[in-house]
């Protein structure tokens, strides 16, 4: 799978001949340096651009020239997505921003967004206001909304990035619960922390791919701090 940008009137190929399955169950580290093609392929993965060339699966089903309203769907029932800034609404209150993207009945996403909110630890913050929540507790909040759905992947987006290291440790263990609960897990990172953490580690540099063997993976919190065919989930 391929993709590439036009600038200054000169091809830039950002992705080159890129394969990478995200598999339910395991935790996946995607790293590389800024502008290594991360966010790029996130976003392919996340049905948010097409790829130039190759296929996209979700599943055993090719999503590749699907239109814009059946990709909006897979997004909302497929996959969850977290990002480094939060990106909750300041208006609303933890409660209602995890309730938003809930596609069924309002009172039955409330009630989920309760049982999410108790299972990130924030259950009592519900009727605060994100301005009220630590960096931490919003990111928790962030993903307690991209579970909102029951999505059988998660996406996430430098998640740790504006994090300390105990909430760091936090927001990790509960990625490793969902992989251990059978979920796709895509952590996209600049931090050698966090592919410590990880099942499978795969490298970007300068558009090209490669597989990493992690080190013997440690767990949230005794980790040194020192130091085709895609598929967006299995």
């Amino acid at each position: 799978m391929g993709k590439s940008y036009t600038l200054r009137g000169r091809r830039v190929d950002v992705l080159r001949d890129v394969e990478l399955a995200v598999r339910g169950g395991e935790v996946t580290a995607l790293v590389g340096h800024s502008g290594s093609g991360k966010t790029t392929l996130l976003h392919i993965l996340g049905l948010l651009t097409p790829p130039d060339s190759g296929r996209v699966y979700v599943g055993d089903a090719d999503v590749t020239g699907l239109g814009d309203g059946a990709l909006a769907d897979l997004r909302r029932t497929r996959l969850g997505f977290v990002f480094q800034s939060y990106n909750l609404l300041p208006q609303h209150s933890a409660l209602r921003n995890v309730v938003l993207p809930f596609t069924g009945r309002r009172a039955d996403g409330e009630a989920r967004a309760r049982t999410l909110l108790e299972r990130v630890g924030l259950a009592e913050r519900a009727d605060h206001l994100p301005s009220e929540l630590s960096g931490g507790e919003q990111q928790r909040v962030a993903l307690a909304r991209a579970l909102i759905n029951d999505p059988p992947a998660v996406l996430a987006d430098e998640p740790t990035g504006n994090l300390d290291s105990e909430s760091e440790d936090v927001l990790l263990g509960l990625f490793r619960e969902l992989a251990d609960e059978g979920r796709a897990v895509l952590l996209v990172t600049h931090n050698p922390a966090v592919s410590d953490f990880a099942d499978v580690v795969h490298r970007l540099d300068k558009g090209e791919f490669t597989r990493e063997e992690p080190a013997e993976r440690k767990p949230a919190g005794e980790r040194t701090r020192a130091n085709t065919r895609t598929e967006s989930a299995e």
